[in-house]
C-alpha cells in the first residue's frame, strides 16, 4: 500500500515549489505589463515552473525522475492530437453558424496571404499556412507544454491517484492549474477582453475540464506525453488558428477562445464523457502511475 502521509507531503510540497519558483515569473511579467515582454521568455520561463518544482521533490524524496511517466505510447499520442482538433471545432462551428462569431477573420487573412507570398488565391494561403502551423506549429508548441505537464500530469496526477479518487485526483489537479494562472488572468493581460470575473469563470471551468481529459489519458497511457501532447495541441488549435480565424460580430470575445463560453461548455461535455469512462483506469497495470514503481496500486478507478 503506498504511504498516504508521505505522499500527501509530497503533494504539498510541488504544489509549494510551483508557486514559489513562478512567483519569479509572475513578478518579471506583471512589472512588464505584458505575456508578450522579454521575447516571450518570461512566459516560456512561467510554463517550466511545473516541471521544475517536479524535479526539485523528487530530488528531496530521493526518487528517480524515471517515474514521471517518460514512456511514448504512439496511439494515445495521435489521440492528443485529435481530441483538442475535435472538440476546438465543435466549439467554433457552434459560434460560426449561430452568429456569435464568423468565419473569416479578414486580418487573419490577409497576414497568411501576405506572409505566405505564394501569389494564390488567399484560401490557398490560408490552408497551406494553417497545415504547416499544425505540423511545425506543433514542434514549438510542445517545447512550452511539456514544462507544464512534467509537473501537472508526470508529477501530480500520478501522485494523488495513488491515494485519491480519479475525481478527486482531477478536481484538485484542475484547481490548482487554474489557480496558477490567476495572477497572470487577474492582473496581467492574459485574457481575450471580457470582463475579469467572467474571464476566471469560463476559464476555471475550461481548465478543470480539460483535467479530466488529460488525467484520463494520462493514467490510462502511463505517459506524460500523452498530456504534452493534448495541452500542445489545445493551446495551438485554440490560440494560433481557430480563435484568430474568427470575426468579431459585436460582443464575439465573450463567447470564443478560453475566456469565453462556448468552448468550456463543449469540454464539459468531453469531461463527462471521460468521467464516465473512470472505471477503466483499474484495469490498468501499476506502472500506468509511475515507469518503475510497481509496487503502487491504482485507486484511480473509485468515485
Amino acid at each position: 500500500m503506498p504511504d498516504t502521509t508521505s505522499s500527501r507531503k509530497q503533494v504539498i510540497t510541488y504544489i509549494a515549489l510551483v508557486f514559489l519558483f513562478s512567483s519569479v515569473f509572475y513578478f518579471l511579467i506583471l512589472r512588464s505589463g505584458s505575456l508578450r515582454s522579454g521575447m516571450g521568455l518570461y512566459v516560456r520561463g512561467l510554463m517550466w515552473c511545473p516541471a521544475l518544482a517536479a524535479f526539485a521533490t523528487m530530488k528531496l524524496n530521493h526518487r528517480p525522475l524515471s517515474e514521471l511517466g517518460w514512456r511514448w505510447i504512439g496511439n494515445y499520442q495521435w489521440q492528443s492530437w485529435w481530441i483538442p482538433l475535435l472538440y476546438t471545432a465543435i466549439a467554433y462551428v457552434i459560434v460560426w453558424t449561430t452568429g456569435l462569431g464568423a468565419f473569416g477573420n479578414p486580418e487573419f487573412v490577409k497576414q497568411f496571404t501576405e506572409g505566405m507570398n505564394l501569389r494564390a488565391p488567399a484560401w490557398v494561403s490560408v490552408a497551406i499556412g494553417v497545415i504547416l502551423l499544425c505540423v511545425f506549429g506543433l514542434l514549438g508548441s510542445l517545447t512550452s507544454a511539456l514544462g507544464e505537464e512534467i509537473g501537472w500530469r508526470g508529477f501530480l496526477v500520478p501522485e494523488l491517484a495513488r491515494t485519491t479518487s480519479f475525481s478527486t485526483t482531477t478536481l484538485i489537479t484542475g484547481i490548482v492549474w487554474a489557480v496558477w494562472h490567476y495572477p497572470v488572468l487577474i492582473w496581467g493581460d492574459y485574457n481575450a477582453g471580457t470582463a475579469t470575473w467572467y474571464a476566471l469563470i469560463c476559464f476555471t471551468a475550461l481548465v478543470i475540464s480539460a483535467s479530466f481529459i488529460f488525467a484520463w489519458m494520462r493514467l490510462q497511457s502511463g505517459s506524460l506525453w500523452s498530456g504534452t501532447m493534448l495541452h500542445a495541441s489545445h493551446n495551438l488549435f485554440v490560440q494560433a488558428i481557430f480563435t484568430p480565424l474568427t470575426r468579431n460580430t459585436g460582443k464575439t470575445a465573450w463567447y470564443i477562445d478560453e475566456f469565453g463560453a462556448v468552448l468550456p461548455a463543449v469540454m464539459i461535455l468531453f469531461a463527462a464523457y471521460f468521467w464516465r469512462r473512470r472505471k477503466e483506469l483499474t484495469q490498468i497495470s501499476p506502472a500506468a502511475l509511475t515507469a518503475s514503481s510497481a509496487e503502487m496500486s491504482v485507486t484511480a478507478g473509485s468515485v
